[in-house]
């Protein structure tokens, strides 16, 4: 499976920290604190993505709202977990769908329902000298 161009860790924290408006330490803090998580560089160097810049917008929507840090921690971990379910429940549901769609496939088309039927009773020639 390729990269999506998006998920590349291209920017440095000087850059990135500029596009996002804050300071370096900031983002440094928000790492130690497991809010960010950049690749790092075969010589150690911070290298940040595009979804870094959207998890760093998360977490300055939150602290705008008064949300402290680990708040702020618990809050995105629930959100991964939300999007885990909710894609997990999208592929059962499909899974169903698909099940019941194959389950009507299935049916028999050529039975006749019983209430378009006629039925004709007749008494065996047993029943008719043992019962009179």
């Amino acid at each position: 499976m390729a990269d999506r161009p998006e998920l590349h860790a291209v920017y440095v924290i000087s850059v990135f920290a500029e596009l996002a408006g804050v300071h370096p330490q900031t983002l440094r803090n928000y790492e130690r604190g497991g809010l960010l998580s950049p690749k790092r560089t075969s010589g150690g160097s911070r290298r940040f993505s595009d979804e870094d810049l959207v998890a760093l917008r998360r977490i300055q929507e939150l602290t705008a709202e008064g949300v402290n840090l680990e708040g702020v921690k618990r809050i995105m971990a629930l959100e991964l977990e939300l999007t885990a379910a909710q894609e997990a429940l999208g592929a059962l549901s499909e899974e169903a769908r698909a099940t019941v769609e194959q389950t009507h496939r299935q049916y028999r088309r050529d039975l006749v329902p019983v209430s378009n039927s006629l039925a004709i009773i007749i008494e065996s020639p047993r029943r008719q000298r043992g019962g009179r």
